[in-house]
């Protein structure tokens, strides 16, 4: 393989992914939460970009509907993967209801 091909490959790859449209993983779970992330268009992730200051701060509910992301009550974006701000995670405790967004109540001591 040449230099050329591999240096494309490379760099391809290495390039954000930014979808046409905004796309949702499938949920993940372990003991207590389950989990999803959130690939953002390039519009989007621009956005997300300006509002968290850069990628300093998690997007408040209103902040990532207002990106155009549509997912049941109860996800919290938790955490910046700094290497790919372009994708939201999010989690919620498992049992959480999907209408109300309320988390189950722990049992009582």
């Amino acid at each position: 393989e040449g230099c050329e091909k591999r240096w494309a490959r490379n760099t391809l790859s290495a390039m954000p992914h930014y979808p046409d449209e905004i796309e949702y993983s499938d949920k993940y779970s372990d003991a207590a939460y389950e989990y999803r992330h959130v690939i953002l268009t390039k519009p989007a992730a621009k956005e997300a970009w300006k509002l968290s200051g850069g990628a300093k701060r998690t997007l408040q509910e209103a902040e990532w509907r207002g990106l155009g992301v549509q997912q049941s009550r109860g996800w919290v974006h938790y955490e910046i993967h700094r290497p790919e701000p372009h994708i939201l995670l999010f989690r919620r405790p498992l049992g959480t209801d999907p209408t109300t967004g309320q988390a189950p109540h722990a049992p009582a001591a």
